[in-house]
């Protein structure tokens, strides 16, 4: 009976039918390393691959150019960047990701150099990493056992908000051109275009997905401005900052003037938004690799509605209150961003 059942599932998986049906970034069962060759159906609402949807944008075009570039990448040595001590946004899990990285390295034969200054992790084990630096996760520190090592690529997906800081800084400062050293996975110009609230919006709307009305300013009188044009309520939000550190939400005029004030020395840039506080919270966890081949991993759902942070709230995975059209919708959408942005790795 089990022989007959098996069979029968075998020629039904063959199947033009069962085909159809299945995640189409997966062209057969045995090929998901497989680039996908055309784009295809992805969802209930028709949203196709990246091709499709590949907007006139210059600045995510070259970030998922530059994904794929380095994926490709023959390395030997790569510099794995930690994130230090825990806190809210990247806590126990980056210690987590960041010892499989470097298992994951080491199978390979790759040498693998580890910089992180928290004793009490994982990762920091004499028996994982090949050398290990327990120096500040800084720009300045991070050239500088760059200029010693020479690795060839450096990894900073594992070391939460600051070390995705610290690789746009390194970047910026022309460490990574002058000791020839590349991003494997998701590339810096990505990271900018996440981590930039202006350009992440704009990002979104190249591809048609609905975002709050908002403004990305430079000072607290631009913030004041753009409250009048939004209206009140409005939500806060900091650029390049951890565990929503500077954000928040103002009612009236009084309120932005304090809370622009402390979000701005905090960091360079602050997005105004119309606030969206009581809406129900949802999250996706995407993987993408380097041949366009997604995996939503689950989907997860705030108990608490938009304004409580997740770090004050718990999330219960999957999603509880989602009908199935909702969920393949915000599923589709989520795809979607992932490719349009040239993500190459975990993101949520």
């Amino acid at each position: 009976m089990q022989q007959v059942q098996r069979r029968s599932l075998h020629q039904a998986r063959d199947s033009p039918a069962f085909a159809s049906r299945l995640n189409p970034l997966m062209p057969r069962l045995g090929g998901l390393a497989k680039p996908v060759a055309s784009a295809q159906y992805v969802g209930r609402r028709n949203f196709s691959g990246a091709r499709v949807h590949a907007a006139p944008n210059d600045a995510v075009a070259a970030a998922s150019e530059l994904a794929r570039t380095g994926a490709k990448l023959d390395v030997k040595k790569v510099l794995v960047v930690g994130s230090g001590g825990l806190s809210i946004g990247q806590a126990g899990e980056f210690d987590y990701s960041g010892s499989q990285a470097i298992k994951a390295l080491k199978e390979a034969n790759i040498e693998t150099v580890l910089v992180n200054p928290n004793i009490a992790t994982v990762q920091t084990s004499h028996e994982l990493a090949d050398h290990v630096y327990f120096a500040p996760v800084t720009p300045q520190y991070l050239a500088q056992i760059i200029e010693k090592e020479r690795p060839d690529g450096i990894m900073l997906a594992f070391g939460g908000q600051t070390a995705l800081n610290c690789g746009v800084q390194l970047d910026k400062m022309g460490v990574m051109e002058k000791f020839n050293v590349r991003v494997l996975g998701t590339s810096v110009r990505t990271l900018e275009l996440s981590e930039d609230r202006d350009l992440f919006a704009k990002a979104l709307k190249d591809i048609d997905i609905p975002v709050a009305q908002s403004t990305a300013v430079n000072t607290v009188q631009d913030a004041l401005d753009a409250a009048k044009e939004i209206k009140y309520p409005v939500i806060v939000r900091s650029a390049y900052a951890l565990g929503g550190l500077g954000s928040g939400f103002a009612a009236n005029e009084t309120e932005l003037q304090a809370l622009a004030s402390q979000s701005l020395s905090l960091c360079p840039q602050i997005l105004v938004e119309r606030s969206m506080k009581g809406w129900k919270e949802v999250e996706y966890e995407v993987v993408r690799d380097a041949q366009d081949n997604c995996v939503t991993v689950c989907n997860m759902e705030n108990f608490d509605p938009l304004g409580i942070h997740t770090g004050d709230s718990i999330v219960v995975a999957p999603s509880q209150t989602l009908s199935d059209e909702e969920y393949h919708m915000l599923r589709t959408a989520a795809i979607k961003i992932v490719r349009h942005m040239g993500v190459v790795g975990e993101c949520n």
